[in-house]
């Protein structure tokens, strides 16, 4: 009986002993998501005062719809160089995120949506394996009328892709579509 108490207790001993290993490792850094409280897209034509586009949403997941402006109108048949500035606004002074992005290129891209008089875009940048970023991106009009401009931030998309969400995948950081006017 003694024999089997103390095989009984060496037992329960030895598992306590492994079951207590010294885990000495760190955790592994956790790469937090950013916080974008506003975009800022800047549209400059050749001879034309800037057109500023601006979304910005400073309770961020918050009740409070984005607070969206146009500061005017686009011109017809004309190709505006385009850039767009992401901040965190919940910060003093504000986070630049554009930064961040800019040197995490390649494991972001943003894909935009254009409709009606909005004819196309095109990246002007691109990371280091050659793959668009849209940081920087030329905006062409077409006629007069309306159209929209839906601009997205995707975090690790597919990367090349076909310019689209569903062919871009990843996750979304920002999203948001400005309604445009479009004049001769």
């Amino acid at each position: 009986m003694q024999k089997s108490i103390l095989v009984l207790f060496v037992l329960i001993s030895s598992s306590l002993f492994v079951g207590c290993s010294d885990d000495d490792d760190p955790p592994a850094p956790v790469n937090e998501e950013e916080v974008i409280t506003t975009m800022n897209v800047t549209l400059t034509a050749a001879g034309a005062t800037a057109i500023t586009l601006q979304s910005q949403d400073l309770d961020g997941d918050g009740p409070n719809a984005p607070t969206i402006s146009v500061s005017g109108d686009l011109t017809a048949s004309t190709t505006y160089a385009g850039t767009i500035e992401l901040l965190n606004e919940t910060e003093s002074p504000a986070e630049d995120i554009t930064e961040e992005v800019e040197a995490e290129a390649d494991e972001h891209q943003f894909i935009f949506g254009p409709s009606g008089s909005i004819a196309s875009i095109a990246y002007t940048d691109e990371d280091g394996n050659g793959n668009p970023v849209g940081i920087n991106f030329t905006l062409t009009t077409g006629d007069a009328g309306t159209g929209s401009l839906q601009i997205t931030l995707r975090h690790e998309p597919t990367k090349p892709n076909d310019g689209t969400l569903a062919g871009a995948g990843g996750e979304t950081d920002i999203a948001q579509t400005f309604n445009l006017t479009v004049v001769q």
